[in-house]
């Protein structure tokens, strides 16, 4: 019996920090426009930094909008509304962020559901106008196409995400035949998780 891999697309096959935290401040733009009044791109260029250090902390994609704006409260405290942005920093946020997310979601009134639909929206509206930017924002690990197209074994990939558009950009196309793309997008649709 030959062996069979199902591999996590994000985090594992691919780095995927900088499209979900550039989606996060897209959405967060959507979601709160006056706190991003005067915010420069030195200043989202800042948070998107943040976000790869904090990425370990995020289990679903609206957490990003949460760390998007608790980090512009950071670096911006006249626009601070989350009694416990004040004297925070990035490590303070690693260590304590399952206690800090429920304060902030009361402290901004923000509905878990509404956020998760935000954030799927914007992504999906980047994808559908400029593809090209949305794949360049993600990016294989290095080692991983060779890996891929030399794997040995049946492969499936376990993903929300469009993984055939990312392998036509690597030129991996010819992957299709030996990888089994399994999309959960339907899913996630159904259970909001």
């Amino acid at each position: 019996m030959a062996d069979l891999y199902a591999l996590d697309f994000d985090g594992v096959l691919c780095d995927s920090c900088g499209e979900s935290s550039l989606s996060a401040v897209k959405a967060a733009k959507v979601r709160w426009p006056g706190l991003f009044d005067g915010v420069d791109s030195v200043i989202e260029d800042w948070i998107v930094d943040q976000m790869h250090i904090l990425r370990p902390v995020v289990e679903t994609g609206y957490e990003n909008l949460l760390l998007v704006r608790l980090l512009l409260e950071i670096r911006m405290p006249s626009i601070r509304k989350s009694s416990v942005s004040e004297g925070l920093t990035v490590e303070g946020i690693l260590e304590n962020w399952s206690k800090i997310k429920p304060v902030i979601m009361e402290d901004w009134s923000e509905n878990r559901d509404a956020l998760v639909d935000l954030f799927g929206k914007v992504r999906d509206e980047w994808m559908d106008k400029d593809l090209t930017t949305w794949i360049g924002a993600n990016r294989f690990y290095p080692g991983i196409p060779d890996a891929l197209k030399f794997a040995s074994s049946r492969i499936y990939i376990v993903t929300t995400k469009a993984v055939s558009q990312m392998l036509y950009y690597e030129s991996l196309q010819e992957l299709q035949y030996h990888l089994t793309e399994f999309m959960v997008w339907e899913l996630v649709q159904r259970w909001k998780c």
